[in-house]
Protein backbone atom coordinates (compact mmCIF):
# COMPACT_ATOMS: atom_id res chain seq x y z
CA UNK A 1 0.00 0.00 0.00
CA UNK A 2 1.44 3.68 -0.88
CA UNK A 3 2.58 5.59 1.92
CA UNK A 4 0.12 8.14 1.13
CA UNK A 5 -2.98 6.40 2.14
CA UNK A 6 -3.98 4.94 5.40
CA UNK A 7 -6.23 2.33 6.60
CA UNK A 8 -9.73 3.29 8.76
CA UNK A 9 -13.14 2.22 9.66
CA UNK A 10 -15.23 4.69 7.77
CA UNK A 11 -17.55 6.32 7.27
CA UNK A 12 -17.44 7.55 10.79
CA UNK A 13 -20.43 7.40 13.05
CA UNK A 14 -21.96 11.51 13.21
CA UNK A 15 -20.12 13.80 15.86
CA UNK A 16 -21.25 17.20 16.43
CA UNK A 17 -17.49 17.89 16.02
CA UNK A 18 -16.81 16.66 12.48
CA UNK A 19 -18.48 18.58 9.52
CA UNK A 20 -21.24 16.91 7.36
CA UNK A 21 -20.42 14.37 4.87
CA UNK A 22 -20.59 15.91 1.53
CA UNK A 23 -23.96 15.39 -0.14
CA UNK A 24 -21.89 13.32 -3.18
CA UNK A 25 -20.21 11.00 -1.13
CA UNK A 26 -23.20 10.80 1.52
CA UNK A 27 -25.51 9.07 -1.50
CA UNK A 28 -22.90 6.55 -2.61
CA UNK A 29 -22.80 5.78 1.22
CA UNK A 30 -26.39 5.40 1.32
CA UNK A 31 -26.45 3.21 -1.08
CA UNK A 32 -23.70 0.97 0.12
CA UNK A 33 -25.78 0.50 3.30
CA UNK A 34 -28.62 -0.78 1.79
CA UNK A 35 -26.34 -3.81 0.44
CA UNK A 36 -24.10 -3.87 3.46
CA UNK A 37 -26.87 -2.96 6.19
CA UNK A 38 -25.14 -5.06 9.01
CA UNK A 39 -21.20 -2.99 7.75
CA UNK A 40 -21.98 0.93 8.25
CA UNK A 41 -18.47 1.00 9.20
CA UNK A 42 -16.33 -0.91 6.57
CA UNK A 43 -12.52 -1.00 6.15
CA UNK A 44 -11.44 1.80 3.98
CA UNK A 45 -8.59 2.48 2.22
CA UNK A 46 -8.25 6.82 2.65
CA UNK A 47 -5.61 8.86 1.09
CA UNK A 48 -3.87 11.02 3.68
CA UNK A 49 -3.61 13.83 0.96
CA UNK A 50 -6.89 14.71 -0.90
CA UNK A 51 -6.13 14.97 -4.62
CA UNK A 52 -7.97 18.57 -4.40
CA UNK A 53 -4.82 19.27 -1.72
CA UNK A 54 -2.19 18.33 -3.92
CA UNK A 55 -2.02 14.59 -3.06
CA UNK A 56 -1.05 12.30 -5.82
CA UNK A 57 -3.81 9.05 -5.35
CA UNK A 58 -7.25 10.90 -7.11
CA UNK A 59 -10.00 8.41 -4.88
CA UNK A 60 -10.55 9.90 -1.28
CA UNK A 61 -11.77 6.32 -0.46
CA UNK A 62 -11.87 3.03 -1.23
CA UNK A 63 -14.58 0.54 0.75
CA UNK A 64 -13.65 -2.79 1.34
CA UNK A 65 -17.19 -4.50 1.99
CA UNK A 66 -17.13 -8.83 3.08
CA UNK A 67 -19.76 -10.34 0.95
CA UNK A 68 -21.27 -13.51 1.95
CA UNK A 69 -21.89 -14.79 -1.68
CA UNK A 70 -24.95 -16.70 -2.75
CA UNK A 71 -23.38 -20.23 -2.54
CA UNK A 72 -27.39 -21.87 -3.93
CA UNK A 73 -26.20 -19.73 -6.96
CA UNK A 74 -22.70 -20.61 -7.04
CA UNK A 75 -21.66 -17.58 -5.52
CA UNK A 76 -18.91 -17.71 -3.31
CA UNK A 77 -18.17 -15.50 -0.55
CA UNK A 78 -16.02 -12.87 -1.61
CA UNK A 79 -14.47 -9.46 -1.11
CA UNK A 80 -16.13 -6.20 -2.62
CA UNK A 81 -13.81 -3.45 -2.65
CA UNK A 82 -16.01 0.23 -4.12
CA UNK A 83 -14.23 3.70 -4.97
CA UNK A 84 -15.26 6.90 -4.13
CA UNK A 85 -13.95 9.67 -6.03
CA UNK A 86 -14.03 9.51 -9.75
CA UNK A 87 -17.44 10.82 -9.38
CA UNK A 88 -17.89 14.40 -7.86
CA UNK A 89 -18.63 13.95 -4.14
CA UNK A 90 -18.57 17.54 -2.98
CA UNK A 91 -20.52 19.62 -5.41
CA UNK A 92 -18.31 22.46 -5.44
CA UNK A 93 -15.51 22.06 -7.76
CA UNK A 94 -12.78 21.49 -5.77
CA UNK A 95 -12.22 17.91 -7.85
CA UNK A 96 -15.19 18.36 -10.96
CA UNK A 97 -16.97 20.79 -12.54
CA UNK A 98 -20.02 21.30 -11.41
CA UNK A 99 -23.32 19.42 -12.59
CA UNK A 100 -26.62 19.14 -11.71
CA UNK A 101 -28.79 16.19 -10.68
CA UNK A 102 -29.76 15.71 -14.45
CA UNK A 103 -25.91 15.48 -15.82
CA UNK A 104 -23.18 12.95 -14.85
CA UNK A 105 -21.44 13.20 -11.87
CA UNK A 106 -18.12 13.95 -12.34
CA UNK A 107 -16.91 11.07 -14.58
CA UNK A 108 -19.77 9.26 -13.67
CA UNK A 109 -18.64 6.52 -12.94
CA UNK A 110 -16.87 4.87 -9.58
CA UNK A 111 -14.91 1.38 -9.77
CA UNK A 112 -15.68 -1.92 -7.96
CA UNK A 113 -14.09 -4.89 -7.59
CA UNK A 114 -14.50 -8.26 -6.23
CA UNK A 115 -12.32 -10.68 -5.19
CA UNK A 116 -12.61 -14.33 -4.36
CA UNK A 117 -12.35 -14.75 -0.26
CA UNK A 118 -9.72 -17.23 0.93
CA UNK A 119 -11.52 -19.73 3.42
CA UNK A 120 -9.48 -18.02 5.90
CA UNK A 121 -8.91 -15.22 5.20
CA UNK A 122 -10.05 -12.11 7.79
CA UNK A 123 -9.31 -9.26 6.04
CA UNK A 124 -9.46 -7.88 2.67
CA UNK A 125 -6.31 -7.37 0.84
CA UNK A 126 -5.39 -3.75 0.26
CA UNK A 127 -3.74 -4.53 -3.26
CA UNK A 128 -6.98 -4.09 -5.11
CA UNK A 129 -7.29 -0.35 -3.73
CA UNK A 130 -3.67 0.24 -5.48
CA UNK A 131 -4.98 -0.81 -8.32
CA UNK A 132 -7.65 1.06 -8.75
CA UNK A 133 -5.86 4.08 -7.77
CA UNK A 134 -3.84 3.12 -10.60
CA UNK A 135 -6.55 3.27 -12.89
CA UNK A 136 -8.23 6.12 -11.46
CA UNK A 137 -5.10 8.18 -11.82
CA UNK A 138 -5.31 7.25 -16.09
CA UNK A 139 -8.95 8.61 -16.24
CA UNK A 140 -8.08 11.95 -14.39
CA UNK A 141 -4.71 12.39 -16.58
CA UNK A 142 -6.28 11.31 -19.60
CA UNK A 143 -10.01 12.43 -19.42
CA UNK A 144 -10.95 8.92 -20.76
CA UNK A 145 -13.74 7.20 -19.22
CA UNK A 146 -14.19 3.03 -18.35
CA UNK A 147 -17.19 1.47 -19.65
CA UNK A 148 -18.94 -2.23 -19.53
CA UNK A 149 -17.22 -3.76 -22.31
CA UNK A 150 -14.19 -2.04 -22.23
CA UNK A 151 -10.82 -3.92 -21.89
CA UNK A 152 -7.13 -2.52 -20.12
CA UNK A 153 -4.22 -4.66 -20.93
CA UNK A 154 -1.61 -4.70 -17.72
CA UNK A 155 0.56 -7.36 -18.87
CA UNK A 156 1.39 -8.93 -15.44
CA UNK A 157 -0.38 -10.45 -13.10
CA UNK A 158 -2.79 -7.73 -11.03
CA UNK A 159 -1.43 -8.59 -7.45
CA UNK A 160 2.29 -9.08 -8.97
CA UNK A 161 2.00 -12.87 -8.20
CA UNK A 162 2.35 -15.45 -10.49
CA UNK A 163 -0.74 -15.58 -11.26
CA UNK A 164 -2.59 -16.22 -14.56
CA UNK A 165 -4.98 -13.34 -13.69
CA UNK A 166 -2.84 -10.35 -15.73
CA UNK A 167 -5.44 -8.21 -17.35
CA UNK A 168 -9.18 -6.36 -17.01
CA UNK A 169 -12.65 -6.34 -18.99
CA UNK A 170 -14.77 -4.06 -17.02
CA UNK A 171 -18.64 -4.62 -16.70
CA UNK A 172 -21.37 -3.03 -14.78
CA UNK A 173 -21.61 -3.82 -10.87
CA UNK A 174 -24.66 -6.68 -10.43
CA UNK A 175 -25.65 -4.91 -7.33
CA UNK A 176 -24.63 -1.53 -7.41
CA UNK A 177 -25.70 -0.91 -11.12
CA UNK A 178 -26.61 2.88 -11.66
CA UNK A 179 -27.53 5.54 -9.08
CA UNK A 180 -28.40 9.18 -8.93
CA UNK A 181 -26.49 11.85 -6.48
CA UNK A 182 -27.39 15.66 -6.24
CA UNK A 183 -24.47 16.22 -8.67
CA UNK A 184 -25.65 13.63 -11.09
CA UNK A 185 -25.82 10.06 -12.22
CA UNK A 186 -23.09 7.91 -11.31
CA UNK A 187 -22.47 4.23 -12.78
CA UNK A 188 -20.54 1.46 -10.79
CA UNK A 189 -17.96 -0.50 -13.11
CA UNK A 190 -16.65 -3.23 -12.03
CA UNK A 191 -12.94 -4.20 -12.53
CA UNK A 192 -12.95 -7.93 -13.81
CA UNK A 193 -9.76 -10.34 -13.80
CA UNK A 194 -9.06 -11.66 -16.90
CA UNK A 195 -6.20 -14.46 -18.52
CA UNK A 196 -4.18 -13.38 -21.76
CA UNK A 197 -6.66 -15.51 -23.76
CA UNK A 198 -9.54 -13.79 -22.67
CA UNK A 199 -8.23 -10.32 -23.35
CA UNK A 200 -7.06 -11.24 -26.81
CA UNK A 201 -10.57 -12.65 -27.67
CA UNK A 202 -12.00 -9.44 -26.13
CA UNK A 203 -9.35 -7.56 -28.46
CA UNK A 204 -10.78 -9.88 -31.40
CA UNK A 205 -14.52 -9.87 -30.72
CA UNK A 206 -15.82 -7.40 -27.97
CA UNK A 207 -15.83 -7.43 -24.71
CA UNK A 208 -19.44 -7.74 -23.55
CA UNK A 209 -18.97 -11.08 -25.73
CA UNK A 210 -16.33 -12.79 -23.75
CA UNK A 211 -18.13 -10.98 -20.36
CA UNK A 212 -21.05 -13.19 -21.68
CA UNK A 213 -18.74 -16.12 -21.75
CA UNK A 214 -17.16 -15.65 -18.57
CA UNK A 215 -20.23 -15.44 -16.50
CA UNK A 216 -21.51 -19.24 -17.55
CA UNK A 217 -18.96 -20.48 -15.47
CA UNK A 218 -18.60 -20.21 -11.64
CA UNK A 219 -14.92 -20.95 -11.92
CA UNK A 220 -14.27 -17.72 -14.48
CA UNK A 221 -16.33 -15.15 -12.35
CA UNK A 222 -20.25 -16.65 -12.74
CA UNK A 223 -23.05 -14.14 -12.64
CA UNK A 224 -21.33 -11.66 -10.73
CA UNK A 225 -18.10 -11.48 -12.22
CA UNK A 226 -15.78 -12.19 -9.45
CA UNK A 227 -11.83 -12.59 -9.96
CA UNK A 228 -10.22 -15.37 -8.42
CA UNK A 229 -6.89 -14.89 -8.50
CA UNK A 230 -5.95 -18.38 -8.16
CA UNK A 231 -7.79 -19.67 -11.07
CA UNK A 232 -5.33 -21.65 -13.71
CA UNK A 233 -7.86 -22.40 -16.56
CA UNK A 234 -8.97 -19.93 -19.28
CA UNK A 235 -12.64 -20.15 -20.80
CA UNK A 236 -11.04 -21.96 -23.53
CA UNK A 237 -9.41 -24.81 -21.76
CA UNK A 238 -12.91 -25.12 -19.27
CA UNK A 239 -15.33 -24.61 -22.51
CA UNK A 240 -14.46 -27.05 -25.32
CA UNK A 241 -17.15 -24.51 -27.30
CA UNK A 242 -15.18 -20.83 -26.40
CA UNK A 243 -13.61 -21.21 -29.31
CA UNK A 244 -16.15 -21.89 -31.84
CA UNK A 245 -18.58 -19.00 -30.32
CA UNK A 246 -15.47 -16.49 -30.67
CA UNK A 247 -14.81 -17.26 -34.26
CA UNK A 248 -18.62 -16.57 -34.67
CA UNK A 249 -18.58 -13.54 -32.93
CA UNK A 250 -15.85 -12.18 -35.35
CA UNK A 251 -17.37 -13.45 -38.26
CA UNK A 252 -20.77 -11.74 -38.14
CA UNK A 253 -20.34 -8.97 -35.70
CA UNK A 254 -16.65 -7.91 -36.24
CA UNK A 255 -14.19 -6.80 -33.57
CA UNK A 256 -14.92 -3.75 -31.77
CA UNK A 257 -11.22 -2.69 -30.79
CA UNK A 258 -10.47 0.14 -33.22
CA UNK A 259 -7.02 1.33 -32.89
CA UNK A 260 -4.24 0.33 -30.55
CA UNK A 261 -0.60 2.01 -29.42
CA UNK A 262 2.17 0.02 -31.39
CA UNK A 263 5.46 0.25 -32.53
CA UNK A 264 5.19 1.31 -36.34
CA UNK A 265 6.39 3.47 -38.99
CA UNK A 266 6.32 4.70 -42.72
CA UNK A 267 7.72 5.77 -45.71
CA UNK A 268 6.25 6.34 -49.23
CA UNK A 269 8.27 4.24 -51.63
CA UNK A 270 8.41 5.14 -55.53
CA UNK A 271 10.53 1.98 -56.72
CA UNK A 272 7.71 -0.31 -58.39
CA UNK A 273 9.98 -1.30 -61.54
CA UNK A 274 9.97 -4.89 -62.31
CA UNK A 275 12.41 -5.72 -60.23
CA UNK A 276 11.01 -4.24 -57.03
CA UNK A 277 7.54 -6.25 -57.82
CA UNK A 278 9.86 -9.63 -58.37
CA UNK A 279 10.57 -8.99 -55.01
CA UNK A 280 10.21 -12.50 -52.66
CA UNK A 281 8.21 -11.64 -49.91
CA UNK A 282 11.03 -13.49 -47.41
CA UNK A 283 14.07 -11.23 -49.25
CA UNK A 284 14.11 -7.81 -48.53
CA UNK A 285 18.49 -7.51 -48.45
CA UNK A 286 17.58 -4.85 -51.58
CA UNK A 287 18.98 -1.44 -50.46
CA UNK A 288 15.40 0.74 -51.05
CA UNK A 289 13.64 -1.66 -48.36
CA UNK A 290 16.70 -2.02 -45.84
CA UNK A 291 17.15 1.67 -45.84
CA UNK A 292 13.97 2.48 -45.25
CA UNK A 293 13.67 0.46 -42.75
CA UNK A 294 17.26 2.31 -40.94
CA UNK A 295 15.41 5.83 -41.74
CA UNK A 296 12.22 5.16 -40.86
CA UNK A 297 12.77 2.44 -37.87
CA UNK A 298 15.90 4.07 -36.06
CA UNK A 299 13.41 5.24 -33.37
CA UNK A 300 11.72 1.85 -32.54
CA UNK A 301 14.07 0.79 -29.59
CA UNK A 302 13.57 -1.41 -26.66
CA UNK A 303 10.71 0.06 -24.75
CA UNK A 304 7.88 -0.97 -22.31
CA UNK A 305 5.39 -3.37 -22.99
CA UNK A 306 2.68 -1.69 -25.46
CA UNK A 307 -0.66 -1.02 -24.69
CA UNK A 308 -3.54 -2.37 -26.39
CA UNK A 309 -6.66 -0.16 -26.96
CA UNK A 310 -10.43 -0.11 -25.72
CA UNK A 311 -13.10 -0.49 -28.19
CA UNK A 312 -14.42 2.95 -30.01
CA UNK A 313 -17.69 2.89 -31.46
CA UNK A 314 -16.38 5.59 -34.11
CA UNK A 315 -16.66 5.05 -37.32
CA UNK A 316 -15.98 8.04 -39.18
CA UNK A 317 -12.51 9.75 -39.06
CA UNK A 318 -11.75 13.31 -38.05
CA UNK A 319 -9.05 15.12 -37.37
CA UNK A 320 -9.47 15.71 -33.23
CA UNK A 321 -10.53 12.52 -32.74
CA UNK A 322 -7.49 10.30 -32.07
CA UNK A 323 -6.66 10.03 -28.19
CA UNK A 324 -3.82 7.64 -27.14
CA UNK A 325 -1.79 7.73 -23.81
CA UNK A 326 -0.41 5.42 -20.97
CA UNK A 327 -3.23 2.76 -21.46
CA UNK A 328 -3.98 3.18 -24.99
CA UNK A 329 -7.31 3.90 -24.50
CA UNK A 330 -10.60 5.83 -26.20
CA UNK A 331 -11.13 7.17 -29.60
CA UNK A 332 -9.27 6.73 -32.40
CA UNK A 333 -8.33 9.70 -34.50
CA UNK A 334 -4.88 11.61 -34.64
CA UNK A 335 -2.79 13.08 -31.90
CA UNK A 336 -3.31 16.93 -31.33
CA UNK A 337 0.44 17.99 -31.71
CA UNK A 338 0.35 16.50 -35.44
CA UNK A 339 0.73 19.03 -38.52
CA UNK A 340 -2.50 18.50 -39.29
CA UNK A 341 -2.50 21.25 -42.10
CA UNK A 342 0.29 19.24 -44.41
CA UNK A 343 -1.38 16.92 -46.93
CA UNK A 344 0.43 14.83 -49.23
CA UNK A 345 -0.76 11.93 -51.95
CA UNK A 346 1.77 9.20 -51.76
CA UNK A 347 2.68 6.44 -55.11
CA UNK A 348 3.16 3.82 -53.20
CA UNK A 349 4.28 3.18 -49.02
CA UNK A 350 5.79 1.02 -47.02
CA UNK A 351 4.55 0.08 -43.66
CA UNK A 352 6.89 -1.21 -41.00
CA UNK A 353 5.62 -2.88 -37.83
CA UNK A 354 7.51 -4.70 -34.86
CA UNK A 355 5.90 -8.14 -34.24
CA UNK A 356 3.68 -7.37 -31.61
CA UNK A 357 2.10 -4.92 -33.56
CA UNK A 358 1.94 -7.17 -36.73
CA UNK A 359 0.08 -9.80 -34.79
CA UNK A 360 -2.88 -7.80 -34.77
CA UNK A 361 -2.48 -7.16 -38.69
CA UNK A 362 -5.24 -10.54 -38.67
CA UNK A 363 -7.58 -8.84 -36.33
CA UNK A 364 -7.30 -5.72 -38.15
CA UNK A 365 -7.82 -7.03 -42.08
CA UNK A 366 -10.60 -9.88 -40.57
CA UNK A 367 -12.58 -8.12 -37.98
CA UNK A 368 -12.32 -4.28 -39.07
CA UNK A 369 -11.43 -3.83 -42.43
CA UNK A 370 -13.63 -6.74 -43.75
CA UNK A 371 -16.43 -5.12 -41.88
CA UNK A 372 -16.44 -1.41 -43.26
CA UNK A 373 -14.65 -0.17 -40.24
CA UNK A 374 -11.04 1.80 -39.53
CA UNK A 375 -8.50 0.43 -37.67
CA UNK A 376 -5.30 2.34 -36.52
CA UNK A 377 -1.76 1.97 -34.73
CA UNK A 378 -0.19 5.10 -33.15
CA UNK A 379 3.29 4.71 -32.52
CA UNK A 380 4.21 4.93 -28.75
CA UNK A 381 7.27 6.23 -29.78
CA UNK A 382 6.26 9.36 -31.33
CA UNK A 383 3.51 10.90 -33.29
CA UNK A 384 3.45 8.65 -36.53
CA UNK A 385 -0.05 6.79 -37.19
CA UNK A 386 -1.31 4.43 -39.82
CA UNK A 387 -4.89 4.04 -40.12
CA UNK A 388 -6.29 1.36 -42.39
CA UNK A 389 -9.96 2.17 -43.59
CA UNK A 390 -12.05 0.70 -45.93
CA UNK A 391 -14.48 3.19 -48.85
CA UNK A 392 -17.34 3.03 -46.36
CA UNK A 393 -15.48 4.43 -43.67
CA UNK A 394 -16.52 8.57 -43.42
CA UNK A 395 -14.07 11.60 -43.70
CA UNK A 396 -11.16 10.04 -45.30
CA UNK A 397 -8.49 11.54 -47.46
CA UNK A 398 -8.36 8.88 -49.39
CA UNK A 399 -10.56 7.35 -52.75
CA UNK A 400 -9.77 5.31 -55.32
CA UNK A 401 -7.38 7.46 -57.59
CA UNK A 402 -5.08 8.29 -54.12
CA UNK A 403 -5.31 5.19 -51.70
CA UNK A 404 -2.20 6.74 -49.64
CA UNK A 405 -2.49 10.26 -47.89
CA UNK A 406 -0.57 11.11 -45.53
CA UNK A 407 -1.64 14.40 -43.48
CA UNK A 408 1.39 15.28 -41.17
CA UNK A 409 2.65 11.91 -39.67
CA UNK A 410 -0.97 10.18 -40.20
CA UNK A 411 -1.26 7.86 -42.67
CA UNK A 412 -4.11 6.82 -44.25
CA UNK A 413 -4.43 3.13 -46.43
CA UNK A 414 -7.06 2.33 -47.98
CA UNK A 415 -8.60 -1.49 -48.42
CA UNK A 416 -10.00 -2.19 -51.07
CA UNK A 417 -12.20 -5.24 -50.99
CA UNK A 418 -9.69 -7.31 -53.48
CA UNK A 419 -6.58 -6.34 -50.83
CA UNK A 420 -8.58 -7.40 -47.91
CA UNK A 421 -9.26 -10.75 -49.29
CA UNK A 422 -5.69 -11.50 -49.68
CA UNK A 423 -4.50 -9.80 -47.20
CA UNK A 424 -6.41 -12.19 -44.62
CA UNK A 425 -4.82 -15.04 -46.76
CA UNK A 426 -1.32 -14.02 -46.10
CA UNK A 427 -1.62 -11.90 -42.89
CA UNK A 428 -2.79 -15.50 -41.17
CA UNK A 429 0.94 -16.83 -40.87
CA UNK A 430 0.92 -13.73 -38.31
CA UNK A 431 -1.97 -15.73 -36.00
CA UNK A 432 1.11 -17.74 -34.41
CA UNK A 433 3.63 -15.12 -34.27
CA UNK A 434 6.02 -17.44 -32.86
CA UNK A 435 6.69 -19.31 -35.75
CA UNK A 436 7.49 -16.01 -37.82
CA UNK A 437 11.11 -15.77 -39.30
CA UNK A 438 11.52 -12.40 -39.05
CA UNK A 439 12.06 -9.62 -41.11
CA UNK A 440 8.94 -10.57 -43.05
CA UNK A 441 8.04 -8.50 -46.04
CA UNK A 442 4.77 -8.75 -47.57
CA UNK A 443 4.57 -7.21 -50.93
CA UNK A 444 1.53 -5.89 -53.12
CA UNK A 445 3.06 -4.03 -56.60
CA UNK A 446 -0.07 -3.92 -58.33
CA UNK A 447 -0.84 -1.68 -55.70
CA UNK A 448 2.34 -0.48 -54.76
CA UNK A 449 2.06 -1.04 -51.07
CA UNK A 450 4.68 -3.35 -49.11
CA UNK A 451 4.40 -4.41 -45.17
CA UNK A 452 7.18 -5.49 -43.23
CA UNK A 453 7.29 -6.77 -39.79
CA UNK A 454 10.66 -6.93 -37.48
CA UNK A 455 11.17 -8.05 -34.39
CA UNK A 456 9.79 -6.42 -31.60
CA UNK A 457 13.31 -5.69 -29.74
CA UNK A 458 16.01 -4.31 -33.30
Amino acid sequence: MEENSILSHGPPPPMNILPPTPAGLESLYTLCRKIYPDQVNPLQVTALLKYWLGGPDPLDYISMYANPGKPNENIPPHWHYISFGLSDLHGDARVHDISGPEGISGFGFELTFRLKREPKETAPPTWPATLMQSLAKYVFQSGNTLCAGDHVSWHCALDNSESRIQHMLMTSDAQLGTTRTPFGSVDFIQIVGVCPEELKAAQQWNGMGVLEMLKKLPSTGGVWHITDMRRGENIFELDVNAHDVVERGVELEGSNLSGVSARCSWGEQLDWTLGGARQSKNDINSGNTMSLIDNEFQRMKSTSQDSMGKSSHQEGISNSALRFDALGHNNVGLPESTELSFVKKLEGVHLIFNLEAGSLLPLAIRGRVKHGRHFTFKSVLGEIAITLVTSSVTGTLVNNEHPYVAQGYWLQVLITDDLAQDMGEKFHMLSNPETVILPQTFTWPEYKLSITIVPDKI
